[in-house]
């Protein structure tokens, strides 16, 4: 305890020293009212303020520094990454051979498809791999269960990756020439002559991990009975599957060819969200059974049908999770199944087995990639980047690092929604607050920027950002930015300006009418637990905010208690890391405004909303954006939503950094230049299942394989799902 308070002390002494010792920027007072020569040779000049306080306004926004460890991705055509044909013979595993001859597996040609996925030999950065060896994991979120069709957690870190398949790949688009989707179930695609129909053709006689053929029943389960059911919590619903308020339409024409029927002509952005988490099908011959419409029980048990140690799972991925422990490990093992081989026709995944433990921080991730007992880790936590840069630097580390563009940030979340989530008279007037752009104003220039950059790392890591694009996305203009500077006193004007006072002289804002007057402002401010860098961001705000007379309570949530706040609504202000809609909006255009009723920080439920008009406006350039085809007027929209969005303080931007990509340094096929998180995170980028390691480096880093020679379906067999 005595160590839990001293160490609390020190965060609230270093956060006060932001405070005081931070240079402040010097507000231009209206007028001159005298000038006074008290010396023939010496002038001095006194100004003094009359009328009103003049506000501190914006100030050009800085360039990027550069930063060592970075390189460019070596670019590719479709047709060089990826085709799809039957070839002259196939191979497997040695082990996986002799399954097959005692009579437990059928032979690989009859377990992959007609045409399979195959990796062209040229991209591959290392060449054609070898079979044999384990990857070692971290992860440090709950496993909700294996029901991602329904909105359902696995526990991030990856471990999404490797479970869900899509149509499409949008990961490794950092790859491709022209920053085009990658067939992956859907292997082609065509659309009719007036751009409103897209005929999309899936790989014929690819087989879920339990022998199943994956079907169109797969993706119209998805589509007909999670997404466009209003009572199950998809990771998208109908109002995402909308342009300009117009549904869009899917059927299914044959077991391997789905129809998409748009309102308008080539809305070329819908091909992005047909990829991970936002279009992942399940499997429906276990699926279709559990849910409500064909016998579930209810909702919520078909929600939770699937939970986490009822393994093995059916997947499409590489690996298939065959044991589970609560909060301890996971193993996979490969897919006898899987669908992609390489050009020599071996049948991938060339790794055995992924290992994962478990954390409850992502923290020990990175920690254990610098001691050679993890093999990747990204470098997102700021109080590892440090050690990490140091220990990089030995050429004994059993690692490496990729520094990637500016992508990594940490900004604080208004709630702007005026009636979802209100509760009584409190959170009308906190809500009030929060729409108010002054008020939003007041609290951005009472934000040291760089001071957090300061004690977040010792390097260069971090500076100062006031939210919108992130300054690594291809869309970013410096000259959008609207970047107000640090200014308690300019704070202080715009809350003075807003009504609120002082009224009980305890250091602490009143309301000073309406229900709430002689009231304290107090409001709420939380993270959760999967932001470590939130803990240090929330104290030192804290008291950024307590210096203008506004009273923060923060609290840290765990991932869970988040999720049900923001689904409810009941949430005030919240330390978040943006996602790649911000890096990449032309991927991810309807998450960057209120497009849909559950964005982020203006949610609608039951109530209609009211919008500010400046959200009606980025809502228009969000839905033109998703539409439009020119390069150049793609950049011109992007420039006017980055200056609205700055300008009306839609969010309070803290600090921005770079993601690195930690990887164990005796990988090969890593593709150059992969960056851990642009058009998707880590394990959508470097493709797992065609990394492989010489035979003299599998183990040299302590690893053991923990079920060598065993296969899920043949070793684990399947339970019955249906109990």
């Amino acid at each position: 305890m005595k160590k839990t308070i001293l160490t609390l002390i020190s965060l609230l002494v270093i956060a006060g020293m932001l405070i005081s010792c931070a240079p402040q920027a010097t507000p231009t007072p209206e007028k001159v009212v005298e000038t006074v020569v008290v010396e023939k040779e010496k002038e001095v000049v006194k100004t003094v303020e009359v009328e009103k306080f003049v506000l501190a306004g914006p100030i050009p926004y800085p360039d990027a520094p550069l930063m060592a460890g970075m390189r460019e991705p070596k670019k590719f055509e479709i047709n060089e990454i990826v085709e799809f044909k039957k070839l002259d013979k196939y191979c497997e595993p040695e082990w996986v051979t002799k399954l097959v001859q005692a009579g437990k597996l059928p032979p690989v040609e009859e377990r992959l498809p007609k045409e399979p996925f195959v990796y062209k030999a040229g991209f591959m950065s290392d060449g054609l791999g070898k079979y044999g060896g384990v990857w070692r994991g971290v992860w440090a979120a709950p496993t909700e269960g294996w029901n991602w069709a329904a909105g359902v957690s696995q526990g991030w870190f990856g471990i999404e990756a490797i479970v869900q398949e899509e149509p499409l790949m949008t990961g490794p688009m950092f790859l491709t020439k022209n920053v085009e989707p990658i067939p992956q179930l859907a292997k082609s695609w065509e659309w009719s002559a007036d751009g409103t129909e897209l005929i999309m053709h899936f790989v014929e006689g690819a087989k879920w991990s339990d022998g199943v053929e994956f079907t169109t029943e797969d993706i119209m389960f998805l589509w007909e009975d999670n997404i466009l059911d209003p009572n199950v919590n998809s990771w998208t619903q109908a109002s995402f599957w909308t342009i300009e308020g117009k549904p869009i339409k899917l059927e299914a024409l044959d077991k391997y060819t789905v129809k998409w029927t748009f309102p308008v002509p080539y809305p070329l952005s819908m091909l992005y969200n047909m990829t991970n988490l936002v279009f992942s099908p399940g499997p429906a011959h276990i699926l279709k059974p559990l849910h409500p419409k064909y016998g579930g029980k209810d909702y919520q048990s078909y929600r939770d049908s699937l939970p986490p140690n009822k393994l093995p799972i059916v997947t499409m991925g590489p690996w298939v999770p065959v044991e589970y422990k609560t909060d301890e490990f996971m193993v996979m093992r490969r897919n006898p199944y899987y669908w992609k081989v390489d050009e020599n026709g071996c049948q991938l995944p060339y790794l055995d087995e992924v290992q994962w433990t478990y954390s409850k921080t992502g923290v020990t991730r990175t920690l254990n990639t610098i001691a050679g007992t993890a093999d990747h880790s990204n470098v997102e936590n700021p109080e590892t980047f440090d050690e990490t840069v140091k220990q990089a630097s030995d050429p004994n580390a059993p690692f490496r690092v990729e520094w990637g563009p500016e992508t990594l940030g940490f900004w604080l979340e208004l709630n702007q929604a005026k009636y979802t989530g209100v509760k009584d008279e409190r959170d009308a007037a906190v809500r009030e607050l929060l729409r108010d752009v002054r008020f939003r104003r007041a609290l951005t220039q009472a934000v040291d920027r760089d001071g957090l950059a300061r004690s977040l790392t010792n390097g260069p890591f971090f500076r100062p950002w006031p939210g919108g694009l992130f300054p690594g996305s291809d869309f970013f203009n410096k000259e959008s930015v609207v970047y107000y500077p640090f200014s308690p006193d300019t704070s202080r004007a715009l809350l003075a300006e807003i009504g609120l006072k002082d009224t009980d002289n305890d250091g602490i804002l009143n309301w000073t009418e309406g229900p709430m007057a002689g009231k304290n402002v107090e409001i709420s401010m939380t993270t959760w637990e999967d932001i470590s860098a939130g803990a240090t961001l929330g104290q030192a705000l804290t008291l950024l905010f307590q210096d203008i007379g506004i009273k923060v309570n923060f609290r840290i949530l765990t991932n869970t208690a988040m999720t049900e706040a923001n689904t409810n609504g009941e949430w005030e202000m919240r330390i978040a890391r943006p996602g790649q809609a911000f890096a990449t909006p032309n991927v991810r255009c309807k998450e960057i405004a209120p497009t849909i009723k559950e964005f982020s920080w203006h949610r609608e439920g039951s109530q209609p909303e009211e919008y500010a008009d400046y959200e009606k406006k980025m809502v228009e350039i969000a839905n033109a954006f998703c539409l439009e085809r020119d390069p150049q007027k793609m950049k011109d929209l992007m420039f006017e939503y980055n200056k609205l969005h700055t300008e009306n303080v839609y969010t309070i931007g803290l600090v921005v950094g770079r993601y690195g990509l930690m990887l164990n340094k005796y990988f090969k096929n890593v593709p150059i230049g992969t960056p851990p998180f642009l058009y998707q995170w880590d394990f959508n980028n470097f493709l797992p299942e065609q990394i492989w390691l010489d035979e003299a480096d599998r183990w040299v880093l302590g690893q053991k394989e923990i079920y060598p020679g065993k296969l899920p379906g043949v070793d684990f067999p399947y339970p019955n799902f249906s109990q």
